[in-house]
């Protein structure tokens, strides 16, 4: 498997971990009693960490489809190369980081590793378009 289809498919584990984080978190907030019902009546607001993890989550999830895609066509096509291998790494290394300081609050830095994880989409896309 090509490098930079294994840092997607670590990269899926990163979103599943983000996935687990904010439910266990909200979990406790909530109650098993009412994440296992029918949730009719409206749940109270997350606490801080929990909606902080729950929009890292959310923003994770606008740029992995076109991360995941922009790797699979770079695959599928024959592009792989060093801009693949650096895009795909400078990504999930900025997903990682980005997690934390979302939780922590980090303002500015914060946005500064997404816009790393950005250009690493880009580094993927050039060799495509």
């Amino acid at each position: 498997m090509s490098f930079e289809l294994t840092v997607l498919a670590w990269t899926l584990v990163l979103a599943l971990v983000q996935v687990l984080l904010p439910a266990v978190l909200r979990n406790g907030e909530t109650g098993i009693g009412y994440n296992a019902g029918p949730r009719d009546a409206p749940a109270p607001p997350p606490r801080k960490l929990t909606g902080r993890l729950m929009r890292a989550q959310s923003n994770l999830f606008e740029t992995l489809p076109v991360f995941a895609a922009a790797i699979l066509i770079a695959h599928v096509a024959g592009r792989e190369g060093a801009l693949t291998h650096w895009g795909a790494l400078l990504y999930i290394v900025a997903r990682v980081i980005y997690v934390p300081l979302y939780a922590a609050g980090v303002p500015f830095l914060r946005s500064l590793v997404w816009l790393a994880s950005l250009a690493g989409i880009i580094l993927v896309l050039v060799p495509i378009i």
